[in-house]
């Protein structure tokens, strides 16, 4: 199996690169390194099934000869977080919605299946829980900029379900959860990345908002797991999936508990969204999946706990601080 993987130099898509090298397949990656890093595919560099090209998804030429090699494309490249959506929206918005128009329309060229990666932002303000596949999406205003993100991202849906329905184009859809793990950066407004850094380095631990809203997190293996059952599954085509984590958590109590899993003396701050982001900055108060459906396809499952994820970014964080990991964390992520 030869996959091509948008963005593979992420976050979450070296994890996918990395499984989908174990699981014997033959992978491209194409990744202009913008927010990616080739430290996350370092591991990967000398396997002779694994090629590297350094570009962007909106090269047509590139992504001709890389969609003609390859049998499945994961399309994962994308604006990343909250904060670079705010800063950089014209790009933001560019490479999310051109970037996928390009890659369907050379998947229909080539006949290729086509992973998209959407995100949990679809759902805009709806605190309806759990969100199903099929609920409403509520946004606010057009001069809010971080609804650009969901609107792009839902447009990248419709695109993609238009493919499949007019030209029989084979789609899989996935809205990610929340996912975390190591290699994630916070510093485009990833909160568990942010919290265990400020920890570490014994700065405020900085809550934005009153810290009542709740988030539900996923650990990148189960996702990355659940994206390659998926791409196999002949049932998944032309359907949209949840891919999130059952536990619902403030953001309050996961700053408290970042600080005691570190040990860390760091006072917990609350900030204003206007002084995180922008004047008129709105947030969701709720966004928990409802992930029935995935689940009654593949073998879908969060393996980790809320404290043993947060123990595994710990860990992590230390390593690239310059310090040893301790085994502190899951002495107290156990108690």
């Amino acid at each position: 199996m030869r996959l091509l993987i948008t963005g593979g130099a992420g976050f979450i898509g070296s994890h996918l690169a990395e499984l989908c090298i174990r699981e014997k397949a033959e992978v491209w990656i194409i990744d202009d390194l913008s927010t990616g890093s080739l430290d996350n595919i370092q591991s990967l560099l000398p396997h002779p099934n694994f090629h590297f090209v350094k570009g962007t998804v909106l090269d047509r030429e590139a992504m001709v000869t890389l969609v003609g090699t390859c049998d499945i494309v994961l399309h994962l490249a994308a604006a990343v977080g909250v904060k670079l959506v705010i800063d950089q929206p014209l790009e933001s918005m560019h490479t999310n919605i051109f970037g996928t128009e390009l890659t369907l329309e050379l998947a229909d060229k080539f006949r290729k299946k086509v992973f998209i990666t959407s995100t949990s932002e679809i759902y805009g303000c709806n605190d309806k829980v759990p969100l199903s596949e099929d609920d409403y999406r509520i946004y606010g205003s057009t001069t809010i900029a971080r609804w650009s993100y969901a609107g792009s991202k839902a447009m990248d849906e419709f695109l993609a379900l238009a493919y499949a329905k007019v030209k029989g184009l084979p789609v899989v859809i996935a809205r990610l959860f929340n996912t975390v793990g190591p290699r994630q950066t916070g510093r485009y407004g990833m909160v568990i990345p942010r919290f265990v850094r400020q920890a570490l380095q014994g700065e405020p631990i900085t809550v934005y908002g009153d810290g009542r809203q709740t988030r539900s997190f996923t650990y990148v293996g189960d996702v990355v797991r659940a994206i390659f059952a998926l791409i196999q599954e002949p049932k998944a085509v032309g359907e949209i999936f949840n891919i999130g984590g059952d536990h619902e958590i403030t953001i309050a109590d996961l700053a408290q508990r970042v600080k005691r899993l570190t040990g860390s003396a760091s006072k917990i701050r609350l900030v204003p969204y206007e002084e995180a982001y922008e004047q008129g900055f709105e947030d969701m108060r709720r966004r928990v999946p409802n992930t029935g459906k995935i689940k009654s396809l593949i073998d879908f499952q969060n393996r980790l706990s809320i404290d043993e994820i947060l123990c595994r970014v710990i860990d992590s964080e230390r390593q690239s601080l310059g310090r040893t990991p301790t085994s502190a964390a899951h002495e107290a992520a156990a108690n």
